[in-house]
């Protein structure tokens, strides 16, 4: 009996409670709001005002100011709920008076993409390597190199943060249920303080890419250069693990390797020539530049075909929405910048020239002063880019270098004796320079797939023509005697490249891709011409080869502390009779032991199907760039990689690498052999061997604040061992350098007035001189004492050190707004305390005054003067 009367009060509470949820279902409250717009916590406050409903939710399950927009005035409950909480996956239930609100399928959430392209505000340009992350999931990537990324995350409300150096961070909140595309405009602003400035960059012990650094253009122009002009490649020349060549000269020799291992790429198109003025300035213009990555072990998988280094270069894309324009006119160049959109928001392009104008000085005070030898000389540049957006999904881009040195010596002399009357004119006419051009789509397949189709064509080409012309009077007869020789060199690069960035989720970034190059060669060639004989030709002739490569890698987060890019190279050449193939895996690792530091490692394996027949330890343009042949086998290398980062008080970062170098299949010139050994093809002139090369190398580096820059030191050994070269015993490299310290500042003294300097200190390098000598002897009649009559002793090749090098370069700018723009002037010394340091040394038998060798040094202390103007 109690049991059946528990029954029936049971289901009279049931009948009830059904009874109010239907009367509930049925009696829906009209809902009447304030305002067309308005956020969620204002809605909700109001429906609570008008209903004696109450919502229970957690905090953190939507962001209290994501607003909805309202169409209508009055909305019943459930209308109201489903616009509110359905975009954002959040279902509601309600019981009685109470809303209860929660996650939609809670516990397998919906993975969406955003992608998009990060820009710069001012400009328009790509802002490349900028971060973007969920803050929620403390995960996040970097823009690709045309400033698009891709992040997979769940599809409830996520706040997504963008910011990179120097600008105003943004964020932004996600409602979206599905992919969808966002493009974010950052706005720079040179004022930030230093902790919003440091969450605008991948901390460098984050990074799985070790042996790498980025410059940016005004970190390049900031630091005080020979004769003001700001230049690339003696910046870079400051890094450790990288040296300069001879004083002064803008050649880069990296972690052992020689000038040809060095792939440098301008708009991803390879330069073969990098140098102006005889070496002494690179062809870069910095006004035309937008940033420079340099990487120098652990190479990505996309990278390949050299063995020592890569400078990726590009050029700054043009304003798409304002016109400005900066130059400068100093010591060495005069050079202008504009830039500025065709259509507003859709296409811009960017001009850039530069020139020095010592010829137009020099030639016409030469011939005022009837001077018998006129020197002349001047180089010239030239960089344009058009970029155009069709869309979100696809843009275009046409970049194009042009670049000439032209030298011009002419000397004419008269001799007149006892009837006799000889006239001479001698010319030498010297010019080379490059030609490079890209064409490049970029299209977006999808929210995780990023293509870019690249065709590129390059030109390098060397001319040296001299001539002797003679003219002899006498007894009334005349002959005229005429001599010439033109030689000529070069090489020519079409190639269609395909690459991809595929991102399927927060933890992979995926590249892919491949190329196909069409090489053509001409090594060498003279020809000759005289009043004698007929023109003749001699040299090598043209040859042409084939390269392709593909390629694969993963950047993977393998956890929250493990970071790996693995990836593989393959690549191959086909030239004459042989095909040349190669595998090349490569790896990097980042295990990050704490917030501020990682330890790091990495492998590369690279091979080379180019070489460059270096002529002079000087590096003129007299060097040869030649292909591989079926006697001359690709160049490789093996290096692997370990080290260490540190963050310190979140300004100072800190990294010391160790590496190990193998090199095969090097070649070099036999001992006397020159580009103008005309009577022999190219490949008999040279030998083949190996090489070794190891160091240590320290970097710290500060970034922030009034007073930037970086002090590197490098603790380095470079070997080669060739059969038939140094009696088949092991050599120095001749840029072999022990120990190489650098030290860069630049600081802020005033808004206005900026300080640089440089200091730079390097051990001798080896050189080939003899230990002694001996006086020939003919019988037993001693010779006369001159060179011919001299017996010199080499200990070997590279066996003895020239003296340390050192030098302190200083440098300091007064800027000044003006209505028009800004303009600066820049006062620099290079080389302050005027250290005579060696460029090469030789070999002078002066017995008289004891000076058997001698020391010739190029610059003492050297002023500066520049303007530069922007506008």
């Amino acid at each position: 009996m109690d049991a059946i009367k528990l029954l029936l009060r049971l289901s009279v509470i049931a009948m009830f409670f059904l009874a109010d949820t239907t009367i509930a279902q049925i009696s829906e409250p009209m809902l009447r709001f304030k305002s067309q717009e308005l956020t969620l916590s204002e809605a909700i406050k109001q429906v609570s005002e008008q209903t004696d409903i109450a919502f229970s939710y957690v905090e953190s399950l939507f962001p209290g100011d994501r607003k909805i927009k309202l169409d209508k005035e009055v909305y019943n409950l459930s209308e109201f709920l489903d616009l509110a909480f359905k975009p954002i996956g959040v279902s509601w239930t309600r019981r009685n008076n109470l809303i209860i609100l929660s996650r939609k399928n809670k516990g397998q959430k919906k993975k969406i993409t955003i992608s998009g392209y990060l820009t710069d505000q001012e400009s328009g340009e790509s802002l490349i390597g900028a971060h973007v992350v969920d803050t929620d999931k403390s995960h996040g990537i970097t823009t690709n190199s045309y400033g698009f990324y891709s992040l997979t995350t769940d599809s409830y409300p996520q706040k997504i943060s963008y910011s990179f150096i120097g600008y105003q961070s943004h964020e932004k909140v996600l409602y979206s249920d599905g992919d969808t595309t966002i493009n974010v405009v950052l706005s720079p602003q040179s004022d930030l303080l230093e902790e919003v400035v440091v969450s605008g960059r991948v901390p460098v012990v984050e990074k799985s890419q070790m042996s790498s650094l980025t410059l940016k253009s005004e970190e390049i122009k900031a630091v005080p250069m020979l004769m003001g002009e700001a230049d690339i490649l003696k910046t870079i020349q400051l890094l450790p693990g990288i040296q300069s060549g001879a004083e002064g000269t803008s050649g880069i020799y990296v972690r052992g390797g020689g000038p040809d291992q060095n792939l440098i790429l301008l708009d991803g198109v390879p330069v073969y020539n990098a140098s102006h003025l005889f070496g002494f300035f690179s062809v870069f213009n910095a006004d035309a530049i937008h940033q420079v990555d340099v990487i120098k072990g652990g190479f990505p998988a996309r990278y390949g075909g050299r063995l020592s280094s890569v400078i990726d270069i590009k050029m700054k894309e043009g304003n798409l929405n304002e016109f400005h324009g900066e130059g400068a006119i100093g010591n060495v160049a005069t050079k202008f910048t504009i830039e500025g959109p065709i259509k507003k928001g859709k296409t811009s392009y960017m001009l850039s020239g530069r020139r020095t104008f010592m010829d137009l000085f020099i030639v016409p005070l030469a011939r005022l002063s009837n001077s018998e030898r006129i020197t002349s000389y001047h180089f010239e540049d030239f960089n344009g880019k058009i970029n155009h957006i069709f869309s979100d999904r696809d843009r275009i881009f046409l970049s194009t270098y042009l670049g000439r040195d032209k030298f011009f010596e002419d000397i004419d002399q008269t001799f007149g004796f006892q009837g006799l009357r000889e006239t001479t004119k001698e010319e030498a006419d010297m010019s080379w320079g490059n030609v490079t051009t890209a064409l490049r789509w970029n299209h977006v397949y999808n929210p995780k797939l990023f293509g870019n189709v690249t065709a590129t064509y390059s030109r390098y080409e060397f001319n040296l023509s001299t001539s002797v012309d003679t003219k002899i009077e006498s007894s009334g007869k005349t002959n005229n005697i005429f001599r010439r020789n033109d030689y000529t060199s070069n090489v020519r690069d079409w190639a269609l490249k395909l690459d991809f960035d595929y991102v399927p989720s927060g933890n992979h970034h995926i590249r892919f891709g491949g190329a196909a190059v069409h090489h053509l060669f001409k090594p060498g060639a003279s020809r000759f011409q005289s009043h004698l004989a007929t023109d003749t030709t001699f040299g090598s002739s043209k040859m042409a080869t084939q390269e392709f490569y593909v390629y694969a890698e993963d950047e993977i987060r393998v956890s929250e502390k493990f970071g790996l890019n693995a990836g593989i190279h393959i690549s191959g050449s086909s030239t004459e009779n042989t095909f040349y193939s190669s595998v090349q895996p490569r790896f990097s690792t980042n295990f990050q032991i704490t917030d501020f530091l990682s330890v790091k490692t990495s492998y590369a394996k690279m091979a080379q199907y180019v070489h460059l027949l270096v002529n002079s330890g000087v590096g003129l343009n007299t060097d040869l760039w030649i292909p591989v042949t079926d006697r001359v086998k690709p160049q490789q290398s093996d290096q692997i990689a370990a080290g260490i980062a540190a963050e310190v008080a979140k300004k100072f970062e800190i990294t010391i690498e160790g590496y190990y170098k193998w090199m095969t299949d090097l070649i070099e010139y036999k001992d006397g052999a020159g580009f103008l050994d005309i009577d022999d093809e190219w490949e008999d002139k040279i030998e083949i061997g190996d090489g070794i090369s190891y160091g240590l190398e320290f970097l710290l580096q500060k970034r922030l604040g009034k007073t930037t820059g970086w002090l590197g030191y490098t603790w380095s050994k470079n070997t080669r061992d060739f059969e038939n070269l140094n009696f088949g015993k092991e050599f120095y490299y001749r840029y072999d350098r022990r120990h190489d310290v650098s030290l860069t500042l630049n600081h802020k003294l005033k808004p206005h007035i900026d300080l640089g300097l440089v200091w730079v200190y390097g051990s001798g390098f080896p050189v080939t001189l003899p230990t002694a000598t001996y006086q020939r002897s003919v019988g037993h009649i001693t010779g006369n004492l001159n060179r011919t009559n001299l017996i010199k002793d080499f200990p070997g090749r590279n066996a003895t050190r020239i003296k340390d090098y050192h030098r302190l370069d200083l440098s300091i700018s007064f800027s000044k707004q003006k209505r028009w723009g800004q303009r600066k002037w820049v006062v620099g010394l290079y080389n302050t305390y005027s250290r005579l340091n060696p460029t090469f040394v030789e070999f002078n038998p002066n017995f008289e005054n004891r000076r058997e060798f001698v020391q010739l040094s190029l610059f003492p202390i050297i002023p500066s003067l520049s303007y530069q103007f922007k506008f």
